[in-house]
């Protein structure tokens, strides 16, 4: 027994160590801000709809539903409905329940196989062959055999290959469980900004319409003054060609509006004969005005793309671990035992039994470096993974960074944009009245026209612009998964 005691307390040790690399979360990032980009204060204030100033909150939490701070039950209703029956969130939802299971079935690998078995056979012996494999006289060359039999088979995981395995297929796992994550915030902010946009087209087109009906009003105006000669025919040209400009705005608009509807009812699970009935304008939406942002050192944890890229780099420090232990001994131990006998009643009797037990040491002597080839690919998909994963962190950190700029100049353009429309409608106001009366020319009021319409047109741009990139932020800090605990869970 002092023999034997050593070695085995050698085989116990071997049996806690792995080889390969064990992994170790990469560092996060030491920044406290995103350069020029503002993580305090507040953006620029502007008069009408959306022009409330918006406050950096530094350290903010995401709610689960943030899409409900713009204060639309349409909105809402439209996520919920994607949310419900989108098929590629449905698609990752079973990508993470494949991973799970293949990690479970991964974990088995540490526990004994048992089989067992049971045979029939009939057979004919040759009579004049000098062994009778029945032991008895040859009186009937024809005879049953049969067999019940139990085997256990086990490999002892000496090197930690088969743990490696298992860590590998769990940090697999982790994969799906944040692409899924991922999927979740990319479709809700993509029903957000879609709906936005289906808003932001249904007030242009709105806005070009009213334009339309006043330039119809002074071409009116314009043939009237004519018949009196007060107004030339060139005057009535140009007025007409100014309103068929605008009137000819209109098509894009509209094709741009059924696209949105379209790309809105894909985003919901729907074909397009199944569009929704509910329809979006900028007036049913409230701006958010607390708006949190995270560190970077924050960001990457609430990053579902940034932690698919740390869990794709543990599984790749894994493999590495896996293709070492291909390269060492392979142990195993097998045992068999069972009952074969002439007749089935006789099975489990009295001379019948029979088992074998044995181990064995299996080491590769010569394959022509297939081994050492799939080591070295592992080690370089261990770098291109953490390649990727330092991508990861670099495109989290400038979308966030891209949001903060765009938000701080949606303020400040939609302040601009406010007050030239306040003084083109004015000047419009004004000029129409002085053509009523005489006083200008059809160029200098058409001139007025062309101003107040891209006046128009650029404040209902400038305010999406606030919607849609307040909501490309709450995409940029994570959209909020972390509070949804459980619901991903396999």
């Amino acid at each position: 027994m002092r023999r034997l005691r050593w070695p085995a307390v050698g085989a116990l040790l071997l049996c806690g160590c792995a080889v390969g690399p064990n992994f170790h979360r990469p560092p996060a990032p030491t920044d406290k801000d995103y350069g020029q980009a503002p993580v305090t204060g507040a953006t620029a204030a502007a008069p009408g709809p959306a022009g409330m100033a918006q406050e950096f909150v530094a350290g903010g939490d995401i709610a689960r539903d943030w899409w409900r701070l713009y204060q639309s039950a349409t909105l809402t209703q439209l996520v919920e409905q994607a949310l419900r029956d989108n098929p590629n969130l449905a698609a990752a939802q079973a990508a993470l329940r494949e991973a799970n299971e293949l990690y479970l079935a991964e974990r088995t690998t540490l526990i004994p196989t048992v089989q067992g078995g049971f045979s029939a056979q009939r057979a004919r012996n040759a009579i004049d062959t000098l062994a009778n494999p029945t032991n008895l006289p040859q009186q009937n060359p024809y005879y049953n055999l049969f067999t019940a039999q139990l085997s256990v088979s086990y490999a002892p995981d000496v090197f930690g290959g088969t743990r490696r395995a298992i860590e590998m297929a769990q940090a697999e796992r982790d994969v799906a469980r944040f692409q899924l994550e991922a999927t979740y915030v990319t479709l809700s902010s993509n029903v957000v900004v879609t709906a936005l946009q289906e808003a932001s087209l249904r007030d242009q087109i709105g806005a070009t319409e009213r334009l339309l009906a006043a330039q119809r009003d002074i071409t009116a105006a314009v043939q009237g003054q004519q018949g009196l000669g007060s107004a030339s025919r060139l005057d009535l040209l140009a007025q007409q060609a100014a309103e068929a400009q605008t009137a000819a705005t209109l098509p894009p608009l509209e094709k741009q509006l059924a696209q949105t509807r379209d790309a809105l009812t894909a985003l919901l699970g729907r074909l397009p004969a199944a569009e929704p009935a509910a329809t979006l304008h900028m007036a049913d939406l409230t701006l958010p005005v607390q708006l949190p942002v995270s560190v970077p050192a924050k960001l990457i944890e609430q990053r579902p793309d940034v932690r698919a890229a740390e869990a794709n780099l543990h599984a790749a420090s894994a493999a590495v671990g896996v293709a070492i232990a291909d390269m060492l001994p392979q142990f195993s131990i097998d045992a068999q035992t069972g009952s074969t006998a002439l007749e089935i009643s006789s099975l489990f009797t009295r001379y019948t039994n029979f088992w074998s037990a044995g181990a064995s040491l299996t080491q590769t002597l010569f394959d022509a470096g297939a081994l050492l080839h799939r080591k070295r690919a592992a080690d370089a998909a261990l770098d291109e993974a953490g390649a990727q994963y330092r991508a990861a962190v670099i495109l989290a950190c400038q979308n966030v960074a891209d949001t903060l700029h765009a938000l701080q100049a949606d303020a400040e353009g939609l302040r601009a944009a406010a007050q030239a429309e306040d003084a083109a409608r004015e000047s419009f106001e004004i000029a129409r009245g002085q053509r009523e009366l005489g006083t200008i020319s059809s160029v200098a009021l058409l001139q007025v026209e062309q101003t107040y319409q891209q006046a128009v047109l650029a404040v209902v741009q400038a305010r999406a612009n606030r919607y849609a990139d307040t909501a490309a932020l709450y995409q940029a800090l994570g959209g909020g998964w972390w509070n949804r605990t459980g619901e991903s869970s396999p």
